[in-house]
């Protein structure tokens, strides 16, 4: 039960992207960092990047609920990220803000009562549905290793899979491992454009940090926005089923957002 609370009480809690934990990254001088280098310039194609504001169309399912509403999801550069539905039985919001030690997140449902996001679930990064920050915030520090997975099939796409995680100064412990394991992030290259077609994590219930649900957000319809190339279409599969289908209408970049309208409390 404590299972599907977490997995049906917002359909968001935990979805987030590296690096939450400590704005850590990818070793220098490997294949994958290489690749990875590659995907933030189609992705950014060439511009600075602060901020990202998507707007649009969304289908939201949990359980027996199918709702279909609007959408405003926001992310910033320097690690934060909300997501604000707007559907028939009310508003369904989360907020997650890593800017700093120990990093914050907090959902609501219709209820309009906050739920804090375990830390646990605050280990993968906030720009879920906005890839560029995820790959430029991997490889802005030190501590992640990314790791070339190979060439394979992945959803009937050709696909370059690279594997990020932090590492450990004691990799083989019960720890490292255990950090390792909850940071692991995957992402699908499109072996034409390096631009990211899928990105797999595991989120947790929030008493259990050793019980994976898994996740995948699938990122299409790529359209140029001010020079950088922004994915308007957005899925959440969990379990392998769809709970979330985003399409945005309108994208805005570089709108000054700050980080106080990511504030805990102030959007929920």
């Amino acid at each position: 039960m404590r299972v599907t609370r977490v997995v049906l009480s917002f359909g968001f809690s935990a979805l987030v992207l590296l690096p939450c934990a400590a704005q850590q990254s990818v070793a220098p001088g490997t294949q994958a960092s290489a690749l990875l280098q590659s995907a933030l310039a189609a992705l950014n194609g060439g511009h600075s990047l602060s901020d990202a504001t998507l707007s649009g169309t969304v289908q939201y399912i949990a359980g027996s609920a199918d709702e279909t509403g609007t959408a405003v999801l926001q992310t910033i550069a320097v690690g934060a990220s909300s997501v604000n539905l707007s559907l028939p039985s009310g508003i369904r919001s989360e907020i997650q803000n890593c800017s700093n030690m120990p990093p914050v997140g907090a959902w609501s449902g219709p209820d309009g009562v906050s739920h804090a996001i375990a830390y646990h679930n605050l280990l993968t990064g906030p720009a879920w549905f906005f890839p560029a920050f995820t790959i430029s915030q991997g490889l802005s520090a030190s501590g992640y290793v990314a790791t070339y997975v190979g060439a394979e099939t992945h959803n009937g796409e050709t696909v370059q899979h690279v594997s990020i995680a932090q590492s450990s100064i004691v990799p083989n412990s019960s720890g490292g491992l255990l950090v390792a394991h909850l940071t692991q992030v995957d992402l699908f290259l499109d072996s034409v454009t390096l631009l990211p077609s899928a990105i797999d994590f595991n989120i947790h219930p929030d008493n259990n940090a050793g019980l994976d649900i898994p996740v995948e957000i699938r990122l299409s319809n790529y359209t140029p926005v001010s020079g950088a190339q922004v994915a308007y279409h957005v899925q959440k599969y969990l379990n392998n089923g769809l709970v979330l289908d985003f399409q945005a209408q309108s994208v805005t970049l570089n709108k000054g957002l700050s980080l106080t309208n990511f504030s805990i409390g102030t959007g929920l």
